[in-house]
């Protein structure tokens, strides 16, 4: 067993070796529900890998030092053997046809007729090792020999829902929507994942699944039907939306607990900013905002209300005229709110009296648009939305005194190396540490794709899928890191040669192209400070009332 380092907030438990082991994933499992059992203080959830266990924490909380220490004594309490037998499932499928278009191509690659893959496919018992991916996406193995195929060259953009597929020595099953890289073979009409059920997830880690071939006419009669999430239209609104904006979504602070289950917390991609936002207006903290970037949306108000600007400078006006940053302000009924140039920064965030008033789903109202989860209908605000305030009126009208926090332009980043950082070269290293970085174009909630020196892999840049947090720098083969960010995978396959820590990932998340960031390695056993450091300069904010 070791214990490696995520960031400032993760403890990575690694048992066995690079491949995909029934008693490692049994020793994972073991030790989850110790942990989860004892709930050691500050710990704050626990995600199952196939070989792996991460343990997240509060580092405002607790420390690294005194969870290892947690883990270390629930490890000698944890027994493989003493775990039930995990649950019976029976998943249903019509191979083939449009719900199986790889079929046919992988019976004659692996020399069978399409009944002999479906009765391969069907004849065992499959071990659910993890979830991770997409929300409820199952990783099942071992498939037998003969049906053991690499995934496709180039991966398709789109894999409908509940789609079952293989590769390698797994199969598994979409649960949403997605791009996707495995053979397709069937579809279920089985909901793997629902979050309007009171148990949204079919499977977790240690159930064992059977699948049994159904026709098509059967699958027609049992499919569900694909019905779009109403939007929660209000019946008066305090603000239309004119222009939707590249990318404005509604988050709050985002529901953490479900990680095991392969769904991301989401929520800002700057806390801090949201937070002061929601300050401004007397809100509570975490309270449901706006976050945009830039082309920003156009907003009018419905009737009189009042909003706070903070984060990025996007240019924000009101009828025509500069609108102030880091400041509330009334609007009149027909007042409208818009943003021009982006100046400074990445992420803005527009706060309402009383949160922006949209239904929570699985304890949030942060959206995540890939499962169409939470926000407005789960999805990007378009031209016509109408939004209401959780209150009438606002509890407090603030400016933030003295100067505001930084946003956007060069910045030097903590970061804490591991758990993966043996798998690079020492050249990878240096480079890392003495390089300078920037967002490349593909950077967005998910990740953040860095353009500069190419960290090079000692051998392999490939591992079995464990546990990913935001701030997580994991280096794919071409050698250019990828920064996890709010809506990121919870699991993933390549090396981490590092993570940010917590506090300072927002300084990432609103630099723009071009800009400069550098990374500076901290003590795993220190790293919790720069959380501590954060809160105490949060709470000695100072406010002051607009006149």
């Amino acid at each position: 067993m070791k214990l490696l380092p995520l960031g400032d907030s993760g403890v990575v438990v690694e048992f066995g070796g690079d491949e995909i082991s029934d008693a490692a994933n049994a020793a994972v499992l073991a030790l989850r529900a110790v942990v989860d059992a004892d709930r050691p203080p500050g710990v704050v959830e626990t995600i199952p890998t196939y070989r792996s266990l991460l343990v997240v924490f509060d580092p405002l909380r607790t420390t690294a030092t005194a969870v290892r220490d947690a883990v270390l004594a629930a490890s000698g309490r944890a027994d493989p053997a003493a775990l039930p037998a995990g649950r019976r499932v029976e998943i249903p499928v019509a191979y083939g046809g449009v719900h199986g278009p790889d079929l046919a191509d992988l019976a004659s690659e692996v020399g069978l007729s399409e009944d002999g893959v479906i009765a391969a496919h069907t004849g065992t018992a499959y071990r659910v090792y993890m979830l991770g991916f997409s929300p409820g996406f199952p990783y099942m193995g071992t498939l037998p020999e003969v049906l053991r195929v690499p995934r496709l060259r180039s991966p398709r953009t789109y894999v409908p829902d509940r789609t079952v597929a293989l590769a390698g020595q797994q199969t598994g099953v979409y649960p949403v929507p997605s791009p996707g890289g495995w053979r397709l073979l069937g579809r279920t009409p089985l909901r793997i994942y629902d979050p309007g059920r009171q148990e949204p997830f079919l499977l977790d880690a240690g159930d064992h699944v059977r699948f049994v071939a159904i026709s098509a006419g059967e699958y027609d009669r049992r499919a569900p039907q694909d019905e779009a999430t109403a939007p929660p239209v209000p019946a008066i609104p305090d603000l239309v939306v004119e222009r939707g904006g590249l990318w404005t979504t509604v988050q709050d602070a985002g529901r953490p607990g479900y990680r095991r289950f392969g769904l991301p917390q989401s929520g800002p991609m700057d806390a801090l900013a949201l937070r002061i936002a929601n300050q401004l207006l007397g809100n509570p903290p975490n309270a449901a905002a706006l976050e945009c970037t830039a082309p920003g949306p156009r907003l009018v108000a419905a009737r009189r209300t009042t909003v706070a600007i903070a984060g990025a400078d996007h240019s924000p006006s009101v009828n025509g005229r500069p609108a102030p940053l880091w400041s509330a302000m009334p609007l009149r009924e027909g007042d409208v709110l818009d943003f021009g140039a982006p100046k400074t920064g990445q992420w803005a965030y527009i706060a309402v009296p009383g949160g922006v008033e949209v239904p929570p789903a699985l304890g949030s109202r942060a959206t995540y648009v890939r499962a169409a989860l939470g926000g407005y209908a789960g999805r990007r605000l378009e031209t016509g939305d109408r939004l209401a305030c959780g209150r009438r009126s606002a509890a407090a009208l603030l400016r933030l005194a003295g100067t505001p926090p930084y946003v956007g332009g060069a910045s030097t980043v903590r970061i804490v190396l591991g758990p993966q950082e043996l798998y690079f070269a020492d050249t990878a290293l240096a480079a890392l540490l003495d390089g300078e970085f920037s967002p490349g174009v593909h950077s967005d909630r998910v990740g953040y794709r860095l353009d500069g020196p190419r960290l090079e892999h000692r051998s392999s840049a490939e591992l079995l899928s464990d546990g990913l947090l935001p701030g997580a720098i994991q280096v794919p083969a071409g050698g250019q890191p990828i920064v996890i960010m709010a809506d990121g995978p919870t699991a993933g396959g390549y090396p981490k040669i590092a993570a940010v820590v917590r506090p300072d990932l927002r300084l990432v998340a609103q630099a723009r192209r071009g800009e400069a960031v550098r990374f500076r390695a901290v003590a795993w056993a220190e790293a919790h400070l720069a959380a501590r450091e954060a809160a105490a300069e949060a709470a000695g904010l100072r406010f002051e009332r607009v006149t």
